[in-house]
């Protein structure tokens, strides 16, 4: 009997890259954290691994602060059904960090970038002047 039954395998290399790349940690980093026998090259190779022995996943957990339940149970599938038939806008409830009503006034936040950009402006003028200044004086020792 042919069954239909479509099972994912967890791609453990690919989960390690996810969550380093989601805390924006480079993978030299992750390499200086796991030790001196650890370069960006193994990094790399590591994360096209579909399964990671158990103790360096526990190092790995370790240096990224993440269990190691989640680079061996993360389905990026999974979680992409599971948003996708869960998450509708009507009824979407928004995380309390998404704020959509700021407490400043955007004007004011413009105001203020130009008038930063102004004085970065005054500031390379000056810059300028003092380089032409110093050239001038270097001619006219010659």
């Amino acid at each position: 009997m042919n069954s239909a039954v479509h099972t994912n395998k967890i791609h453990e290399g690919r989960n390690v890259k996810r969550f380093r790349e989601m805390l924006g940690i480079k993978q030299e980093a992750l390499a200086y954290e796991l030790g001196d026998d650890w370069n960006q090259k193994k990094i790399s190779v590591l994360e096209t691994r579909e399964t990671i022995d158990v103790p360096l996943l526990q190092q790995i957990s370790a240096a990224l602060k993440i269990p190691v339940e989640a680079f061996q149970n993360f389905d990026e599938e999974q979680a992409i059904n599971l948003i996708s038939n869960n998450a509708t806008f009507e009824n979407c409830q928004q995380p309390a960090f998404f704020n959509h009503h700021p407490n400043f006034n955007p004007l004011d936040k413009l105001v203020e970038a130009y008038d930063e950009i102004k004085r970065l402006n005054a500031e390379l003028l000056k810059v300028k002047d003092e380089q032409i200044r110093l050239l001038q004086s270097l001619v006219e020792k010659k």
